[in-house]
């Protein structure tokens, strides 16, 4: 990897300037003049309006209507240090993606602020003015055009102009320079408060916490936590565009999961076979998406009873289940979040395939009940009772404890085998809408536009002595997309096959 290079060089050198002792950059004035000279003019980059422009304007002025008078900042984030002086690939906050539309690595350090302006007379007629402060492209008589590894055209390419991006988003662009004068304005006693997402960027916190505590503002007044949850519950219903952002998500993550049946056999030969299943389907990911949407789960065998089992550096045995629960995102960032419980050899065994059959049928009872006016937590209340009456039938659960008695607040003893929740939100993020209170999401009632997924399981675990020895060592969980209609629900991921006769024809012929 190339690195940015200095010969300037200091007597007592502090180690923060010590990263440049390995550099070499020419500091001569003969060489600025030359470097910063006899280019040709930049062609024009020519952006129109992205596809979400249409829909951005609504959802700023939804969340204008919810914080009225309130000064909105909503970071894109900064740029992440992996180790030493690189950075991790950017990717926006979910709540300014979602507000300006910008998806992929588009503008690190970029600040969307909405303005309160008198009723009515903002953007669309809302009670804001948005702007976007961001970090253009800079001339090529500027230093940074040569020298900046993190920000200059010669080491990162060009970024687009204050025009560009206005043209892109629709939304006033600025300089990020000029931010802490526009967030200062009429901030204090009387005048505009001032609420900042959290998480995004510590660098505009500290400077929003900074203006406030100038202005002496009212500590018991609105907080952050409001917008935070405000941008998280605006994603509770998705719009068209956001729908068919997922509909491609799935589409692209169907295909990865394809790659990934036919490495299969490359993957048995692999002392590392679960990379050979996570490089497949990630490298899937970036060829037709942005990346993952979440580190991808391949476990195999034992590793597949892990909830969370992202190490991926086992065998893939024959005779194991393989659980591969992976996301393509797109470049909206929209991202999809399927799970398949896959027969390494193509067949399931006996014992396998009845654990399989166990949590389908529990995905189906939660299916059956996902319909607008039903809660988001009946849901996983019918997997629940499906999976609870499966194990009394194997006598798994206690003694004298019937599903019944499990299903119960004091029992839950069905839980040792799921010990998660069988439904999440999403979205931009895999689990969207985090943030959102506990009365619109567990407790909230289903609306179409809404999209989350049904993911039963079960888990038994090699060294689990509640079990028969044949089922040990197993883990299936079965995982889909769902979108609620006006009448009911639509299975985004059903092109993948779920029933196990499918699963293994499936995999028979993508395998020949």
């Amino acid at each position: 990897m190339s690195e940015p290079t200095t010969t300037s060089q200091t007597d007592e050198q502090g180690t923060a300037d010590r990263g440049s002792n390995r550099s070499h950059r020419p500091a001569s004035t003969a060489f600025k003049n030359f470097v910063m000279s006899q280019w040709a003019p930049r062609a024009e980059l020519g952006l129109t309006p992205s596809a979400a422009e249409a829909y951005t304007g609504a959802r700023r002025a939804a969340l204008s209507e919810r914080l009225p008078g309130v000064r909105l900042v909503i970071p894109a984030g900064s740029l992440k240090t992996r180790s030493n002086d690189t950075d991790y690939r950017f990717r926006p906050h979910s709540a300014f993606a979602h507000l300006t539309g910008l998806g992929t690595d588009q503008e690190p350090d970029a600040v969307l602020v909405l303005h309160p302006v008198e009723d009515g007379a903002g953007d669309d007629g809302s009670g804001h003015h948005a702007v976007l402060y961001v970090r253009p492209l800079a001339p090529r008589d500027n230093e940074e055009f040569y020298a900046d590894a993190r920000y200059g055209e010669f080491w990162v390419g060009a970024r687009p102009s204050l025009a560009d991006v206005e043209a892109l988003t629709g939304i006033e662009a600025r300089h990020i320079d000029g931010l802490g004068d526009a967030l200062a304005k009429d901030v204090g006693d009387g005048g505009v408060r001032l609420l900042v997402v959290t998480g995004a960027d510590d660098a505009v916190e500290a400077l929003v916490e900074e203006l406030r505590l100038e202005a002496g503002e009212d500590e018991d007044a609105l907080t952050d936590e409001a917008l935070v949850e405000a941008t998280s519950e605006l994603r509770l219903i998705k719009d068209e565009y956001e729908i068919a952002q997922m509909r491609e998500a799935v589409a692209r993550t169907i295909e990865g999961f394809e790659a990934v049946v036919r490495a299969l056999p490359r993957a048995v030969a692999h002392r590392r076979g679960e990379r050979v299943v996570e490089t497949t389907f990630d490298g899937h990911a970036r060829l037709e998406g942005n990346a993952v949407g979440y580190e991808t789960i391949a476990a195999s065998g034992e590793h597949a009873t892990t909830l969370h089992w992202i190490r991926n550096d086992g065998e893939v045995r024959s005779g194991d289940v393989l659980l591969l629960d992976g996301g393509v995102e797109v470049d909206s960032l929209y991202t999809a979040d399927i799970t398949r419980s896959l027969p390494v050899d193509g067949e399931y065994t006996e014992v396998q395939r009845k654990i399989y059959q166990a949590v389908l049928d529990a995905a189906d009872a939660a299916f059956a009940v996902a319909k607008p006016g039903t809660k988001f937590r009946d849901v996983h209340a019918a997997a629940m009772e499906v999976i609870a009456a499966r194990l009394e039938e194997w006598g798994f659960l206690p003694d004298g404890v019937t599903a019944a008695d499990a299903l119960g607040d004091d029992g839950q003893q069905h839980r040792r085998w799921m010990v998660h929740g069988t439904s999440h939100h999403l979205g931009l993020d895999v689990h969207d809408c985090a943030q959102a209170r506990r009365e619109l999401y567990l407790d909230g009632v289903l609306e179409p536009g809404m999209v989350f997924t049904i993911e039963p399981g079960l888990y038994f675990k090699a060294d689990d002595l509640a079990v028969p020895e044949e089922f040990r060592g197993i883990g299936v969980r079965i995982e889909d997309d769902v979108l609620i209609t006006a009448d009911g629900n639509e299975n985004l991921s059903a092109a993948l096959p779920r029933d196990p006769d499918a699963v293994e024809a499936w995999m028979a012929s993508l395998r020949g």
